[in-house]
């Protein structure tokens, strides 16, 4: 079967997905496997959560403004209310000492990385730094500016092991002016260094990317059966259309041909749940969980950001997100 007939099928489980996550009721289908705990959505106040396990135990990784903090638990149920450390602090005086946004913790190749968005108080300085440490809740060092050779805007950096490589993947600016977020990736020939050129593999065209502007961010990588979904914000992440939409890689993750996107978002706003997105996954009990903030008021903007998780489930191989659950809700694990 030929890569544009795999793509075609491909975009069209996508949409009929898509559907699917509209008018599913909002109960999830699955349920934890094992003990599991009741929690009250929202777990509190928070925005760009990152949740990552490893090896059985359970992190949430998250800014101080000027350096990372990590929580570490053995449980999901026990992560929100785990003691936090500070991990890194930023020295003064440095082109990274201001504004960390959206860290994220991995575990790769026998090290920890976060990886974090930071500037001089100056948000168009904004860049993507590395940090790296034996210990996932120990004292991370920073490794420096992790960049092409353009070295334009950026935020928002993930990592997608694919294959027995390493891809970065950020939102970053065409050129040098605010106005425009596009999705960019590059190869990677170690976790700290980026030996390809960037390659533009989305941009905001659609109706539901383009509120309050032209947004593509927060890329995310889902891994299901073999395959690998990523899952992005779509429009200004201060408006209440703050949503998520989803590709789908489909040959070459280098290539903007290698990722099939959804044409219509997967995740948006309801009452009590408005703007959702920048999100993480995470599994437990056998249950793969969506890790999000929203707002429980419309019209907060970046002020009234609180996280949320709530289960997701499969319909042909791709991922269901249902719709945001609203404030109050209750949800298990």
């Amino acid at each position: 079967m030929s890569t544009t007939v795999i793509s075609f099928f491909t975009a069209i489980i996508l949409f009929i997905t898509s559907v699917f996550s509209a008018v599913i009721p909002q109960k999830a289908p699955t349920e934890p496997a094992g003990e599991a705990e009741e929690h009250t959505m929202p777990l509190g106040g928070g925005a760009d959560p990152w949740f990552y396990e490893h090896d059985g135990r359970y992190y949430y990784c998250y800014s101080l403004g000027n350096g990372v903090g990590v929580k570490s638990a053995d449980s999901l149920a026990a992560l929100w209310d785990a003691e936090g450390r500070r991990v890194y602090t930023a020295p003064a005086g440095t082109m990274y000492s201001a504004d960390y946004w959206a860290p994220e913790l991995h575990f790769i190749d026998g090290r920890w990385y976060i990886y974090v968005a930071a500037d001089d108080g100056a948000n168009e300085n904004h860049r993507m730094y590395v940090l790296s440490c034996d210990a996932p809740d120990g004292d991370f060092v920073m490794e420096g500016k992790i960049s092409d050779s353009v070295d334009k805007w950026a935020i928002d950096g993930t990592v997608l092991q694919y294959n027995g490589e390493l891809w970065f993947i950020w939102s970053g600016w065409i050129g040098d002016e605010n106005g425009r977020q596009d999705l960019f990736i590059a190869h990677m020939d170690s976790p700290t260094h980026i030996d390809g050129e960037r390659v533009l593999i989305s941009e905001a065209t659609r109706k539901w990317e383009v509120n309050g502007m032209p947004i593509n961010e927060g890329p995310e990588i889902l891994y299901h059966e073999g395959r690998v979904f990523l899952v992005f914000s779509a429009s200004g992440s201060w408006t209440n259309e703050y949503c998520l939409g989803i590709m789908t890689l489909v040959g070459d993750p280098g290539s903007r041909a290698g990722w099939i996107k959804n044409p219509v978002a997967v995740f948006t706003q309801q009452e009590t749940a408005y703007g959702p997105g920048h999100c993480s996954f995470v599994t437990s009990g056998g249950v793969d969980y969506i890790v999000y903030h929203a707002n429980v008021e419309s019209g907060t903007g970046w002020g009234g950001r609180s996280v949320r998780v709530q289960p997701i489930s499969y319909v042909c191989g791709a991922p269901v997100f249902g719709k945001p659950l609203p404030a109050g809700s209750i949800v298990k694990f």
